[in-house]
């Protein structure tokens, strides 16, 4: 993890489509997080600006882990319901067979945003309003920080079969 670096995790499970195509919400606004922290509508739009200006990317990780990318976010918006994300896990990295296996089998259901706080405020509750953030990444994850968050959902029978697809794959390149 980098220092200084804050995650949130929301909820759900992440829908794998595709063979290897992942989307959902990464954070939902307005909703107060196990941390006591809620993100604001807008609170990404600077961040993202700055980042597409520079031709630069937000990274897909592992558990928030920078030594771990497994995949590409290819598409990462806000909407009226939050930070909205659409990327693959790619099928060369063995990081991502395995998150793939374990989306399939239901193990993991999370996606985070790892992010540096630009500008916050505490309402009279002390929750902390997060009005503007840094977004560095988003990761798949094990446990999510932000429960209420759903993401789309694909039938478990679809998601055991692009797991399949993946484990076969990974077969025929062991034994290539």
């Amino acid at each position: 993890m980098v220092p200084g670096l804050e995650v949130k995790f929301a909820g759900g499970a992440p829908t794998l489509t595709e063979g290897h195509v992942i989307e959902g919400y990464a954070s939902l606004f307005g909703l107060t997080d196990q941390g006591g922290d809620a993100v604001l509508p807008g609170a990404f739009a600077a961040s993202l600006k700055r980042l597409a200006a520079r031709g630069d990317r937000v990274r897909m990780l592992w558990q928030h882990d920078p030594a771990r990318p497994i995949g590409v976010w290819d598409e990462i918006r806000e909407d009226a319901t939050g930070l909205w994300v659409r990327g693959r896990l790619l099928p060369d990295v063995a990081q991502a067979r395995e998150a793939a296996a374990l989306i399939g089998a239901g193990a993991i259901d999370g996606l985070s945003i790892g992010y540096r706080t630009i500008r916050a405020e505490r309402d009279r509750n002390g929750r902390r309003a997060l009005a503007e953030v840094e977004l560095w990444e988003v990761s798949l994850v094990t446990f999510p920080m932000l429960p209420e968050a759903k993401v789309g959902r694909k039938e478990a029978d679809e998601l055991l079969e692009v797991a399949a697809l993946f484990a076969a794959a990974a077969a025929a390149l062991r034994a290539a």
